[in-house]
């Protein structure tokens, strides 16, 4: 093997050979082993995207804009709407908030273009409550009142979603992280003014029966996978949530909901924020070891659409695999994303 291939593992030779030994452990974003599952309070997905929060707090130092948009938003009990470029720091500063300020874990809401408000406040999983019916009828389950074919147990199939965790009544608001929201149908934008602005929501199926249930109250599963109790079928927020809505500048908002949010509009990352951004992922050494490519990567960024998540992908493996076509490979990374197609 040349000198020039010695950091491949894959070969293409087609021999089998023992190359798996020498991969190096994977970059944290990419980490599924579940380590930090623990101190994360949940699966360690979110130290996984964004490394741990303690080292985002520390190393995220935003702007004196984005400071006093963020506080406004904590003022007003409105939502911040973030807009700017793919790796500008926008799904960053839900997290640090909700750090700094002892918040709790980050309610993720991810959407696309299927995403529809109901998917953001609950789930009811009519079809398995219908089964367990049928299936205690024909003697499959006990018939007393707490088998899954009793009024009660209707909670058990229902789970609420980001959103709909996100207001449940608490002395502290929770961080809610609603993400590219710019990705969703048209309807969506109109559809969550009434919830922003109401912070409640009802589930009609508990609704229905509240006058069957004890206490008009039916226990659900939350986003987290807790359980909450849910009085007369209605959830309504005592501390209005920090909703955070980013945007990738795709689409514009109508004027009704910018009306209801507070903006913020991020600048692309200068060569400080870069180095911080690839600091809290990889460690000072590596940042050190980019830096001319930190460099090169915004040179480029004034003519061409690129995203950070690129430029940490190029300094990764060019510092862990250190292959002798090094600059070569981070221009095949960092390809821009407006090219023609």
């Amino acid at each position: 093997m040349t000198e020039s291939s010695e950091w491949l593992i894959y070969r293409g030779a087609g021999e089998p050979h023992d190359g798996m030994s020498r991969l190096p452990p994977p970059p944290p974003w990419r980490d599924f082993s579940g380590r930090d599952a623990a101190a994360d309070g949940g699966d360690g997905s979110r130290d996984r995207r964004l490394g741990t929060h303690r080292h985002l707090a520390e190393l995220h130092r935003p702007g004196a804009e984005e400071l006093e948009m963020i506080n406004a938003a904590l003022y007003l009990r409105r939502p911040l709407l973030v807009t700017g470029s793919p790796g500008a720091g926008k799904s960053t500063l839900a997290h640090s908030v909700a750090y700094e300020l002892g918040l709790g874990h980050v309610l993720r809401w991810s959407i696309v273009s299927r995403s529809a408000l109901q998917d953001g406040l609950y789930h009811y999983d009519a079809i398995a409550r219908l089964q367990d019916v049928q299936i205690a009828a024909q003697g499959g389950y006990g018939a007393a009142a707490g088998s899954p074919g009793a009024v009660e147990a209707i909670g058990s199939y229902i789970r609420l979603g980001p959103l709909g965790t996100a207001l449940l009544p608490s002395d502290t608001p929770r961080v809610l992280l609603i993400d590219e929201l710019d990705k969703s149908d048209i309807d969506l934008p109109n559809d969550l003014l009434n919830v922003l602005e109401e912070g409640e929501f009802e589930i009609p199926e508990l609704q229905r029966i509240a006058d069957r249930l004890p206490d008009g109250e039916a226990e659900v599963l939350t986003a987290d996978g807790t359980k909450v109790r849910v009085r007369d079928g209605r959830v309504r927020c005592r501390a209005f949530p920090f909703v955070v809505l980013t945007s990738n500048g795709e689409r514009d908002f109508p004027a009704p909901l910018m009306r209801r949010c507070i903006h913020l509009e991020l600048d692309r990352p200068d060569h400080n924020r870069l180095a911080t951004f690839v600091r809290a992922h990889l460690g000072d050494e590596a940042a050190r070891a980019g830096d001319d490519l930190i460099g090169h990567f915004l040179e480029r960024s004034r003519s061409e659409l690129l995203a950070a998540d690129q430029l940490l992908n190029a300094i990764y493996l060019t510092d862990a695999a250190a292959p002798p076509s090094r600059d070569r490979l981070a221009d095949q990374l960092i390809q821009r994303l407006d090219r023609p197609r």
